[in-house]
């Protein structure tokens, strides 16, 4: 899933384009972007965000 940024809690730190292998991330007007043609779902950005203003919509599985 193509993770969500909240650009009220963005700081534009960078830190999530620092853990993005693919380098989907970009900064623009001080936020972060995600170049969802070059995601690569990996998740690694929302923990690496300080602020936690990234999410990753996982799907929800229910067993019953």
């Amino acid at each position: 899933m193509v993770p969500a940024i909240a650009e009220d809690k963005c700081t534009g730190c960078g830190r999530c384009l620092e853990v993005c292998p693919p380098r989907a991330i970009t900064l623009e007007g001080g936020k972060a972007r995600v170049e969802e043609e070059f995601c690569e779902e990996c998740g690694f950005c929302a923990p690496a965000c300080p602020e936690g203003a990234i999410e990753i919509p996982w799907p929800i599985y229910c067993s019953s």
